[in-house]
Formats: C-alpha cells, sequence, structure tokens
C-alpha cells in the first residue's frame, strides 16, 4: 500500500471540502492517486464540490489591452501586493500587455522584446526591476485574441489602476455588426466570464477525457437509486447538461439577467444587429491561479 503523506491528505481536503478520515481513506484505496482520490470521494457524496479551483497563491498584476479586432492579457507576478501598488511595476505590466498586442502568445518572444523607453529587452528590464525594487517577479504567462471583422473587450475586475487588476478578462466577438453596436454585448459578456469561470466555449471543444469523467462519476451516483442501467444512462445525460451548465460559455445562465442561456443571448443580439455575432474565444486570467504558496506553520 502506498504511503499517504499528512500533505497528501492536506491537499485533497483543500480540493474537496472532505474530512481528514474520508481523504485518508479515499487515498488508501486509490493508492495515493489524487485526482483518482477526488473521484473517490465524489462517488461517494463526500466531495463538498465537482469543479477543482486553483488556489490564488501568487501577488502582482493581471493587464489587459485592446486595440479593435486584437486583445491581450498578461499575468506578472510578485511576492508581495506591496509591489503591486508599484508605479513602477504597474508601468511595466501595463507596457507588456501592450507590446502583446503584437508579439501573440509566445512568451519567449515577449521577454526577448525591446521595452519602450529603455534599451533593454522585456526579460532584461524585468531583471533591472528585480534589482531595483529588490522582490523576486516573473512574467508567468500571456494570451491574445484576434478576429477579421467585431471587436476583442476587455474587462478587468476590481481594478487596481485602469487595465490593471487580480481577473482579466478577453472576450473576442466576431461579426459584421457595427463595431460601436458590439460594445456593450462584448463588455456584458467578458463580466460574465469574470464571474462565471467557464471553461470552454461549446459542448464540442469540452475535453473528452473530461468529459468521460464526469460521466463515470455520474454513473457512479446514478446506480445508487438502483434503477436499471436504462435508466442509469438517461439519468446520467439529464445531469450532464447540467454539467455543461456548469463548466460550457454557451451553455451557461447568463449572469447578467440570471435566466437566459448565452447561446439565446448572442442569438438575440444577432436579430437586433442585422448580423450573426459568434464568440470566436474568450480567456480569463486570475491572479496566481494554480500556483502553490507557501504556508507558514506557527507550530
Amino acid at each position: 500500500m502506498a504511503e499517504i503523506s499528512a500533505a497528501l491528505v492536506k491537499e485533497l481536503r483543500e480540493k474537496t471540502g472532505a474530512g481528514m478520515m474520508d481523504c485518508k481513506r479515499a487515498l488508501g484505496e486509490t493508492a495515493g492517486d489524487l485526482e483518482a482520490a477526488v473521484d473517490w470521494l465524489r462517488k461517494k457524496g463526500l466531495a463538498a464540490a465537482a469543479k477543482k479551483a486553483g488556489r490564488i497563491a501568487a501577488e502582482g498584476l493581471v493587464g489587459v489591452a485592446t486595440h479593435g479586432t486584437v486583445g491581450a492579457v498578461v499575468e506578472v507576478n510578485s511576492e508581495t501586493d506591496f509591489v503591486a501598488r508599484n508605479d513602477i511595476f504597474q508601468h511595466f505590466v501595463r507596457a507588456v500587455t501592450e507590446l502583446a498586442l503584437n508579439t501573440g502568445d509566445d512568451l519567449g518572444k515577449l521577454s526577448g522584446t525591446p521595452f519602450p523607453t529603455t534599451r533593454r529587452t522585456v526579460g532584461d528590464e524585468l531583471t533591472h526591476m528585480i534589482a531595483t525594487i529588490g522582490e523576486n517577479m516573473a512574467l508567468r504567462r500571456v494570451r491574445r485574441l484576434a478576429v477579421k471583422e467585431g471587436v476583442v473587450h476587455a474587462y478587468v475586475h476590481n481594478a487596481l489602476a485602469p487595465g490593471l487588476g487580480k481577473i482579466g478578462v478577453l472576450v473576442a466577438l466576431e461579426s459584421r455588426a457595427d463595431p460601436a453596436k458590439l460594445v456593450p454585448i462584448g463588455k456584458q459578456l467578458a463580466m460574465h466570464v469574470a464571474a462565471a469561470k467557464p471553461d470552454y466555449l461549446d459542448v464540442a471543444s469540452v475535453d473528452a477525457a473530461a468529459l468521460e469523467r464526469e460521466r463515470n462519476v455520474l454513473r457512479e451516483q446514478a446506480r445508487t437509486s438502483g434503477k436499471p442501467e436504462a435508466i442509469i444512462d438517461k439519468m446520467v445525460e439529464g445531469r450532464l447538461r447540467k454539467f455543461y451548465e456548469e463548466v460550457v460559455l454557451l451553455e451557461q445562465i447568463y449572469v447578467i439577467d440570471g435566466e437566459t442561456r448565452v447561446a439565446k443571448v448572442l442569438d438575440t443580439a444577432a436579430k437586433e444587429l442585422g448580423a450573426p455575432v459568434r464568440v470566436a474565444g474568450f480567456v480569463r486570467f486570475a491572479l496566481g491561479e494554480g500556483i502553490a504558496k507557501d504556508q507558514a506553520d506557527a507550530a
């Protein structure tokens, strides 16, 4: 039997909200496989949530920038929130985000791009800033969205400064409609993405492995009803619709009105604007998501 460490039990508890003994048992039943243990707890009805969320464990800023049909979002990390309020750091993040409008998703290319106002590259400027401010920093990730026709709208939740904050969103709308008339729907969709945290654009884009994993969990849950397999299959497919409503943007209930599916919102917008409106893509960066932060042990 695999040795189950206290750290692994703690991580499973944080992912699922289940009790310590249940987590130890789940890890024992799955030979220490963390993800399998999450599924085991869910099948037993002991996990608090189906969707794991990355802990916000790093400081810094997320920057967003748009120019018509192009948008970019960048995350730059620092050790403390104090640095995020530093004018030098904010200037760096804003400038790098603007550069990303041209460099695209290639972090290496962005790092090697000349930094405006100095003779250094972005990477060298970051190194210089670390020496100046005296705190470690990192250019973590970048995404760029573009459409041939339409708009790319950016939104920052609880902005610390214009275009800078802890949650940054881009929504790319493809349409022949007047770009100025697309802006309101782009803004509202970006706010929706910030709040609803979709993982996928549409049902077709859902990861096959993630879908099969969800189906297996739902099947085990349904079997506790004692119903025939044919009925269980229908129960599973019905519950999958709820899964889609949680993780698929077009299937989610629009947070703006609390009752309409996003796909229907786009259909209505298309009728009002006289041209089809399609979400070509979206990006949501939450500062520090997925980065483990060291926790001091008071004991």
